[in-house]
């Protein structure tokens, strides 16, 4: 069986997106100052995930990316209660009028945030145990 492991991303500012990531829930579980191709390297994971997130920081490289290049996702069993926290934690929620997109009993609920350097992070209410996201995402 093959494992889907992590993925990574290039950031401006280590802690800044590592402040960041660890608003959203995610834990620091390591960090290297240098990597062998010299890079700083930090690994975020939030708990019940095998898959974990790869920060790479190097002075000499520039973070630039066409907008909406690429995006993760976090799934949460309260869309609501989740990004309001995030909101009072500083964080600005988009759609703007993301609260008003949930009408009660919406099967597909979503928002979104961007990190400091412009990677999206989509947030999906998380399907009911043993449901796949696929009929989710149909509804």
């Amino acid at each position: 069986m093959i494992y889907f492991l992590h993925t990574r991303i290039r950031v401006s500012d280590l802690d800044e997106t590592i402040a960041f990531y660890e608003k959203l829930g995610f834990q620091l579980t390591r960090r290297t100052d240098k990597s062998p191709a010299g890079n700083q390297l930090a690994f975020l994971e939030l708990e019940g995930s095998d898959h974990f997130l790869e920060l790479c920081y190097s002075p000499d490289f520039k973070v630039d990316f066409p907008e909406d290049l690429m995006h993760t996702a976090v799934g949460v069993p309260d869309i609501m209660e989740y990004c309001d926290k995030l909101e009072n934690d500083g964080i600005e929620i988009w759609p703007e009028d993301w609260r008003e997109a949930f009408p009660s009993g919406a099967k597909r609920k979503m928002a979104f945030v961007t990190d400091p350097d412009g990677y999206e992070v989509e947030i999906m209410e998380r399907a009911p145990q043993g449901k796949s996201e696929d009929s989710v995402l149909d509804n």
